[in-house]
Order: C-alpha cells, then sequence, then structure tokens
C-alpha cells in the first residue's frame, strides 16, 4: 500500500512573523475550479448533498448530484447495483461532462467503482468518503461483521418489499453519533427503506483495478457505522485497497456534519480533490 498523507506531523515552531506571512499566503491561495459530481449511499437521496453542493458552488466550484434508480422519486426497489451504476455513468456521459471529481459516500462508494469502469475518461479524480473500497469478487454486504449482517438479513426478510430499514436505535448510535438528538431524528425521518438486493450482489472489479485514475479517500473519523477494530472499519481497511492514494481526515461521524457542518465537508473535499 502506498499512502500520501495530508498535512505533517508532529509539531515545528516558527517566528512570530513567519506564521503570519504562512497564513496571509494561504489565504491568498487561489481556489481551483473543479467539477464535482456527488454520489450518495443508502438510506438518502440526492438532497442529502444540499448543504455541502452549496458550499462548493460558493467556492466557484461545478457541482452535480445524480439521483439513481431505487431512490429519490423512485418507488420501485426491485434494483441492481449494476443499474445503479450504469444510470452515474449515463448521467455524466448524457450531459458531456469531462474532468469529473467523482465522489462516492457510503455505498456510494461501490458506485463509483463500477461507474469508473464504464467512463474513465471522464473522471479526473475518484474520492471515498468514508466509502466501500470492494476487493474484485466482494458484496458490501461483505464487509460487515457477522453481527450486522445477521441483522440486516432479519430486516431485509421481514420486509414485504426485498427492503432494509434501520430501527431508529441503530441509526441514531452508528449514523449520526455525533449529532444532538432533534437532529438525529430530523435526518432519520428523511431515511427511507433501502434496497437491499444491490449490497449482496459480488461485483466484478478487475477492470477497477487496471484503471490509473487518481484517487483520494476522505475519512470522518468518529464515524461508528462499521467497527473501528481489526479487518473492519473505513481506515485503513478499505482505503489499503486504492494503492497509491490520498488521505485527508476530518472530524465527523457518517451522515451528520454534512448538515451541521457542510462548509468544513466542502473544504475537506477540497483537499482531496485539487491538484
Amino acid at each position: 500500500m502506498y499512502t500520501i498523507y495530508s498535512g505533517s506531523s508532529g509539531i515545528h515552531h516558527q517566528p512570530k512573523y513567519k506564521q503570519q506571512q504562512s497564513q496571509q499566503q494561504h489565504q491568498a491561495s487561489p481556489v481551483q475550479p473543479l467539477t464535482f459530481v456527488l454520489v450518495h449511499g443508502s438510506w438518502a437521496d440526492a438532497s442529502f448533498w444540499n448543504p455541502v453542493a452549496a458550499e462548493l458552488r460558493a467556492k466557484g466550484h461545478v457541482v452535480y448530484i445524480p439521483e439513481y434508480p431505487g431512490h429519490g422519486g423512485d418507488l420501485n426497489t426491485n434494483v441492481t447495483h449494476g443499474m445503479i451504476s450504469k444510470a452515474v455513468a449515463d448521467y455524466m456521459t448524457a450531459n458531456n461532462l469531462q474532468d469529473i471529481i467523482l465522489v462516492g459516500h457510503s455505498f456510494g462508494g461501490s458506485v463509483i467503482q463500477k461507474a469508473a469502469e464504464q467512463v474513465p475518461d471522464r473522471i479526473k479524480r475518484l474520492v471515498f468518503m468514508n466509502a466501500f473500497v470492494l476487493a474484485d469478487g466482494q458484496s458490501v454486504a461483505d464487509q460487515f461483521p457477522p453481527p450486522m449482517l445477521q441483522a440486516f438479513e432479519q430486516l431485509r426478510k421481514a420486509s414485504k418489499d426485498d427492503t432494509i430499514m434501520l430501527p431508529f436505535p441503530v441509526f441514531r448510535e452508528t449514523f449520526v453519533n455525533v449529532a444532538d438528538l432533534a437532529l438525529a431524528k430530523q435526518l432519520y425521518s428523511e431515511a427511507r427503506p433501502e434496497p437491499a438486493k444491490p449490497a449482496f450482489e459480488r461485483l466484478d472489479l478487475k477492470q477497477f483495478y487496471k484503471l490509473s485514475t487518481p484517487r483520494s479517500y476522505l475519512y470522518l473519523t468518529e464515524d461508528n457505522v462499521l467497527p473501528q477494530g481489526e479487518g473492519y472499519g473505513w481506515h485503513p481497511h478499505m482505503s489499503s485497497r486504492l494503492g497509491l492514494f490520498r488521505l485527508i481526515k476530518s472530524p465527523g461521524d457518517h451522515m451528520t456534519y454534512f448538515r451541521s457542518k457542510p462548509a468544513l465537508l466542502a473544504q475537506r473535499l477540497y483537499e482531496a480533490a485539487r491538484d
């Protein structure tokens, strides 16, 4: 594994005037205009990105947020992973997008892996934001620890339309663990049952791992969706599969800061995406 870390370790002391000079230079640094395509994850729709997208646009970036089958206004839950990734790739082609920063959050990581295979020449960089990075032949469900997988399978069997809806206590303690209760309830009220089939499909990713597209991993350090222990988790377990990649870290759990601190996440996305 090769990793490029953002920032430096250790403490360096500088004279005060040099610190001020450095701050002035940092403030004067021009923003590189970028084109972002933001792909959401499970229990969300395209509107999930709206606050972060607004912050990116305010900085001069162009932002697109595609919706994919089984989400948003599409009530059909009988969808496949292939349908989802093709919809994202087709969206980029239909809008003739070039030099794209393609961002995937959570389940969206597996989506951008497959979408990148279909339109590699349109993509400038891939950014995985606490996102699944699957090895060839794996499914998203393969990344769950046994108790979590068993619970999801039970929820799937209990549904009438092959979906999974998280109980609020699970959502509150894992997806929005740094939120206050009011915001946790608000975010939960916006979630809808997630089509189960795509998460259990094993994906052929041989072509993805042949791509030379630059990639970054943006790691939100308080995310409690996956256990932080050995063999699971976002970083370094998922991120290490990317080979050579840029690592950016930020405070935040799985969903809260997308609503409560979108400017922070927009800045971290820019750091992950810029040249």
